[in-house]
């Protein structure tokens, strides 16, 4: 366990168009910054609740045979089902895959870091971590774009190693605004600070006429 601080930003017809890959590449991390870990209060809270229950039950089943009380009927038949049917048997089969499915979902949970929708930005200083909901950075770059002159419209994904951007572009050369969106959202991505820089992508379209 790390004694870090953690900061995390909050929540927050047809194309006539000009597309650019960008040359922005994902640049070198200054520090080896790793994903957020999750808590995953709630699927702890389900594995340690169920071992709790079955464990409860058990032992009042002990105590009661202990006691010269005979046991409960559910265990008793849970017992002669399982002496008497096969391996092969599908109820057999359908129980161990179920079992199988639940210990590999709870191995994920436990190696994957989870906390997708946060971004790992620079550390300012060795006992701080901070991130940015990519949502958040989303709007950031998309109030950026929007300034640029003959931008209409234009929608922006932030994802862990692309930031994508559509815009319609209702007057100016279309290559001219996507010049400008590249600047633009390129100096934008570098002032989220982030630890692994994303690539861009930008793609301009003519909106299609109403009516």
């Amino acid at each position: 366990m790390s004694d870090d601080k953690t900061l995390v930003a909050p929540e927050k017809g047809d194309w006539e168009q000009a597309a650019s890959s960008s040359g922005y590449e994902p640049g070198a991390q200054s520090v080896a910054e790793r994903r957020f870990w999750a808590v995953r209060r709630v699927p702890a809270a389900l594995v340690a609740g169920g071992g709790v229950l079955m464990a409860g039950v058990f032992l009042y089943d002990i105590v009661k045979v202990r006691a010269e009380q005979p046991g409960m009927a559910w265990r008793h038949r849970l017992a002669d089902e399982l002496a008497a049917r096969p391996l092969d048997d599908v109820w057999v089969l359908l129980g161990g895959a179920a079992v199988l499915l639940l210990g590999a979902w709870l191995l994920h949970l436990a190696c994957s870091p989870g906390l997708r929708g946060v971004l790992p930005m620079r550390r300012p200083g060795d006992d701080v971590r901070a991130g940015i909901d990519r949502a958040t950075a989303a709007v950031v770059l998309r109030d950026r774009a929007m300034q640029i002159s003959g931008v209409q419209a234009v929608r922006v994904a932030v994802g862990r190693r692309r930031v994508l951007a559509r815009a319609d572009a209702h007057f100016r050369d279309l290559d001219d605004v996507r010049a400008d969106l590249d600047a633009v959202l390129g100096e934008g991505i570098n002032e989220l600070g982030l630890a692994r820089r994303p690539a861009l992508s930008v793609h301009v379209r003519r909106p299609a006429a109403k009516g």
